[in-house]
């Protein structure tokens, strides 16, 4: 059974394969936690979705600060000139679309 905003979460990680190397080559450690929040987004939803109750809306919720977080980061990585705005709209949309979905689901 699939579940849109999971499907959705996926995609952005893997959207994030030219920046994160980009970043890599010049700042590893903010290409870590890049990573490491854009891992806990689609995790935190799996999860949140065998759950139920607070304890569901609690993972989502989650799922949400690390979408925003790795929105964030891709911004910081622009600022420091890692990587350029244009190569970031894809990822940075795919970020706004999941963080949309989970306000949805947990309002």
């Amino acid at each position: 059974m699939a579940f849109e905003v999971l499907e959705v979460a996926l995609q952005m990680v893997g959207s994030l394969r030219e920046p994160l190397a980009a970043m890599e080559r010049r700042d590893p450690s903010l290409a870590t936690q890049v990573r490491r929040a854009a891992a806990s987004v689609p995790l935190n939803i799996g999860e949140g979705r065998r759950r139920i109750g607070r304890d569901r809306v609690h993972l989502w919720r989650v799922a949400a600060g690390s979408a925003d977080e790795v929105a964030t980061a891709l911004r910081v990585g622009e600022a420091f000139g890692y990587v350029r705005g244009p190569d970031l709209v894809a990822s940075l949309a795919l970020c706004d679309r999941v963080l949309a979905m989970l306000w949805r689901l947990t309002h």
